[in-house]
C-alpha cells in the first residue's frame, strides 16, 4: 500500500470521538506501511462549494477534463484515484450524511469521467479499493434500541457503488452522547472489529480515550 485518503466530515473535529479513531486507524496503517503517504481532506473545514451553473451546463456539453470548470472535481477525483485506500469519518446528521461529504461525491461522480451510463445503469469507472467508514451518532439507529432511521449506509454504499467501489466496511458508532461507560464499550468494540482489518492490524486495543 503507498497511498490512504482520509476524509473527515465531523465538523467538530477535536471532540468527535470518530476523529480520534481516525487518527488511531492512520497510525496503525502507518506502522504497518512504513512508506505510505496519507493524503487528508478536512471537508467540514474546508467544504466544496455548491455546483454551479456553469459547472451543470458543462456536463451537458463534452466539455474537456481540463476545463477550468472541473479543476476541483479534478483535484478530488486525482485524490481519490491515487489512494490504494480510503477513510471516512462521518456523523449520521438529520438522518444522513452531511452536506459537506454530500458536495465531495457530487464533484467525484462525474459522467463520463467516474462512472458512464449503459443500458444495464451507471458503470463506475473506477478501480475498486477498499473504503472504510465511521459513523457516527449521538443515538441509536441500529438494533433494538433504535429510534431514528439511518438514510447514509444505503446512500452512500449506491454512491460509492457508481463509482466503482464495492469493497465498503462500515463502523457504527452509536450512542456517544450516552453513558461514558457505553461509550468506552462501543469505542473498544469498534477497535477490535477493526484490528482484524488486515491495514489496521496494528491497531492497539483497547485504548484508553478521554471522554467529554
Amino acid at each position: 500500500m503507498k497511498t490512504a485518503l482520509y476524509l473527515n466530515a465531523s465538523p467538530r473535529p477535536a471532540a468527535s470521538h470518530g476523529h480520534r479513531l481516525a487518527g488511531e486507524l492512520l497510525a496503525a496503517l502507518r506502522q504497518g506501511y512504513p512508506r505510505l503517504q496519507v493524503l487528508e481532506r478536512d471537508l467540514a473545514t474546508a467544504p466544496p462549494p455548491p455546483l454551479s451553473a456553469d459547472y451543470a451546463e458543462a456536463l451537458t456539453r463534452r466539455t474537456p477534463p481540463e476545463a477550468p470548470v472541473f479543476a476541483l472535481s479534478e483535484t478530488l477525483i486525482g485524490e481519490l484515484e491515487a489512494s490504494d485506500l480510503l477513510l471516512i469519518n462521518t456523523p449520521l446528521h438529520n438522518f444522513t450524511l452531511p452536506a459537506a461529504l454530500k458536495l465531495w461525491l457530487d464533484f467525484v461522480l462525474r459522467i463520463g469521467r467516474t462512472f458512464e451510463s449503459t443500458a444495464e445503469g451507471k458503470r463506475g469507472l473506477l478501480a475498486d479499493r477498499p473504503v472504510y467508514l465511521l459513523v457516527s451518532s449521538g443515538g441509536h439507529h441500529r438494533g433494538p434500541r433504535a429510534r431514528q432511521p439511518d438514510f447514509l449506509t444505503s446512500y452512500v454504499r449506491h454512491a460509492l457503488g457508481t463509482l466503482g467501489l464495492f469493497d465498503l466496511h462500515f463502523s457504527y458508532l452509536e450512542g456517544l452522547v450516552g453513558d461514558p461507560a457505553e461509550v468506552a464499550d462501543t469505542l473498544a468494540s469498534a477497535r477490535e472489529q477493526l484490528s482484524r482489518e488486515v491495514p489496521f492490524r496494528h491497531l492497539a486495543h483497547p485504548v484508553t480515550t478521554t471522554l467529554e
